[in-house]
């Protein structure tokens, strides 16, 4: 998957609507959806079908109904981050900054 960056920044999708998420609702499909160069262009460009058919075409059959929430925020490349959700909102959590403990 290439992604959309852009001084150093990289687009990342996220449904900001309540009622379904959009990358946090296909967890085998959750980089391509939040990140693919090609779908961050159409949401971009103001073009939600166009975004959902390409997402189809590169990660299968899903539920979108989270399309018409999606927004671009841009994180520096490179950064950690997670996508969380909360009743189909999502929103980004930047990890970073602290020392995590992993099993």
């Amino acid at each position: 998957m290439e992604k959309l960056e852009r001084d150093g920044m990289v687009g990342v999708l996220v449904s900001r609507g309540f009622g379904a998420g959009w990358s946090s609702w296909s967890t085998e499909n959750s980089s391509t959806l939040a990140m693919d160069k090609d779908i961050v262009q159409a949401v971009l460009d103001g073009d939600i079908e166009k975004a959902i058919s390409i997402a189809k075409q590169k990660c299968g059959d899903f539920y979108a109904g989270g399309a018409d929430d999606l927004v671009v925020e841009w994180l520096k490349s490179g950064t950690v981050f997670e996508i969380n959700e909360y009743d189909g909102s999502e929103s980004i959590h930047v990890i970073g900054g602290r020392d995590y403990l992993v099993a």
